[in-house]
């Protein structure tokens, strides 16, 4: 069966023209994403700070979209492993592990004494202070390892009970993160790790001198260094999920989540599937934590809690599930929303009403919440809900073609 010659072209011809708006659209969010530090600088380097934690919240949404988005597999405890690159890196990349080996000295001297001569007395001295682009691709694979790890156990569970036992994750470690501190110093405890050393690009670092980085004679503030940073490695990330979904792996995710017993009835792997998503979703998750400690300079068990799984969850599900382009919305959104407000309700009850009624972190707090709220009720699927056919085909080319089908009743040939 032949589809006809004009069908085809006329199909062609009506891709070609719906593809130039996107391009021009595409185009013109480029070059808005990168003029935007400078728009931004008259009004001081707090909203590009802003905008950078921005795209760190886009890198864990995006890697929580393979999960939640492409396998239908809801996980609370998605910040654990933002928070295991943050520490690896506070590890790797900072004074902490001369304050580990000490540690060891005091509690084990034998086995201290051991360590110093293993490493060195230079590094028993400084830390270690490897070079960030060697630890996030250990990152990567400790928190991908820890997603295998978190997976293989639940591999059974859905619903409710995969939500339960992936928040307890997230809670044991931050807890452990948090109590690491004896008897052996390794995670500093409640006081964090502090001192990390910046990233470094072509041995120049993007902490600058005094705020400003200098490349090539052209000087930047720092924020503005890190901002072109984090934003080369969201299109990567963005790139790599798009092609994730329409690959082969993609579309098992996403069998699975329309009916795991359907999937596996027609010969997919749920278990090895369902794994990798776990994996690769938290690899971009390790990824994140080690840019979100290089560029803080500070980690702490604070900034892993519960509250922030449930903000990059509602950053998938409000921007649109399983959409690249509607996390990444949503992702923006929802962390840029609230510093919008914390700079904007306080100054606008001055000039209405000529004082400050309710305080900026209350008011932002509410408006933040009755915002999700509206949004849920009147776009359920998100903002930018995907598209139905990345899921499946709408209709079978014979119906488009207005051909006649193989089999179109009882008795055709």
């Amino acid at each position: 069966m032949s589809i006809p010659r004009n069908f085809s072209l006329g199909m062609q011809s009506k891709a070609r023209g719906a593809s130039t708006p996107r391009i021009a659209g595409i185009a013109a969010l480029v070059i808005l994403a990168l003029a935007f530090p400078f728009f931004a600088a008259g009004y001081g380097n707090s909203w590009v700070r802003i905008v950078d934690f921005a795209l760190l919240y886009i890198m864990l949404a995006l890697g929580l979209n393979i999960v939640v988005g492409f396998a239908g597999l809801l996980d609370l405890g998605y910040i654990a492993f933002y928070a295991l690159g943050a520490y690896m890196t506070g590890l790797l990349a900072s004074p902490q592990f001369a304050v580990v080996l000490e540690s060891f000295v005091n509690q084990y001297p034998a086995l201290g004494a051991e360590l110093v001569h293993l490493f060195g007395t230079g590094i028993a001295k400084d830390g270690i202070h490897l070079s960030v682009w060697l630890i996030v691709p250990c990152s990567a694979a400790l928190a991908g390892l820890f997603g295998a790890l978190l997976g293989a156990p639940t591999l059974k569970l859905r619903g409710d009970y995969l939500a339960i036992v992936t928040l307890g994750f997230g809670e044991i470690i931050r807890i452990f993160m948090n109590n690491l501190n004896a008897p052996v110093n390794i995670t500093n405890g409640p006081q964090g790790i502090n001192m990390i050393d910046p990233i470094r690009v072509f041995g120049v670092s993007l902490a600058g001198t005094q705020g400003n980085v200098t490349i090539g004679g052209f000087s930047m503030p720092s924020v503005n260094a890190y901002y072109y940073l984090f934003l080369l490695l969201c299109v990567a990330i963005v790139f790599i999920s798009v092609r994730l979904q329409h690959s082969r792996l993609g579309r098992a995710w996403v069998a699975i989540r329309e009916d795991e017993v359907a999937a596996k009835a027609m010969g997919i792997n749920t278990r090895n599937i369902k794994l990798l998503a776990f994996s690769m979703g938290a690899t971009f998750g390790g990824i994140a934590g080690a840019m979100f400690a290089s560029f803080q300079g500070f980690v702490s068990p604070d900034s892993f809690s519960l509250t922030e799984s449930i903000a990059v969850l509602a950053m998938v599900v409000l921007g649109g599930m399983g959409h690249v382009p509607g996390v990444v919305l949503g992702g923006f959104i929802l962390a840029a929303l609230p510093e919008l407000l914390r700079h904007t309700v306080e100054p606008i009850q001055m000039s209405v009403l000529g004082k400050v009624v309710i305080e900026a972190e209350v008011l932002r707090q509410l408006l933040y919440g009755l915002a999700m709220v509206v949004i849920m009720l009147t776009r359920p699927a998100g903002i930018w809900p995907a598209p139905r056919h990345e899921d499946r085909p709408d209709a079978d080319v014979d119906a488009l073609a207005g051909t006649t089908p193989a089999i179109t009743g009882r008795g055709a040939a």
